[in-house]
């Protein structure tokens, strides 16, 4: 079953319900995020920021009181690349960051190219 796209209203109004060091850290993984796999499709899911790919869960940006996941659905297939990946159970997996730290932009890049190319879909399949 085909879903409709979500507005990009839904998703200011999800930045808007944020504290200031909550919104600076999720908008700075997002655009890290963005800028590793344009074709990634934001939508709020379960109260949290989720990319799609071809309608599977890729990545979500979770936030917690003292800082932020930026959970990977695939992790467990990136472990052994990327020890900062934290976590236990079948398959997701996430690094944590603190708010008010800055955020690794250029890890947040690679995790997201690492766990395309771990699916099998570096690039969406129209393209």
């Amino acid at each position: 079953m085909r879903r409709p796209l979500q507005s990009p209203a839904l998703i200011n109004a999800f930045y808007d319900t944020l504290r200031p060091e909550q919104r600076d850290t999720a908008q700075a993984m997002q655009r890290a995020i963005l800028a590793a796999a344009p074709h990634l499709r934001p939508e709020v899911k379960w109260g949290n920021l989720c990319f799609m790919n071809d309608g599977d869960n890729v990545m979500a940006i979770v936030l917690y009181k003292a800082h932020a996941h930026l959970q990977v659905f695939n992790g467990v297939q990136l472990v052994a690349d990327f020890p900062e990946l934290d976590g236990a159970g079948k398959g997701m997996r996430h690094i944590k960051i603190r708010y008010r730290h800055p955020v690794d932009e250029q890890l947040v890049r690679e995790l997201t190219h690492a766990c395309l190319h771990a699916w099998g879909r570096a690039t969406p399949k129209w393209g």
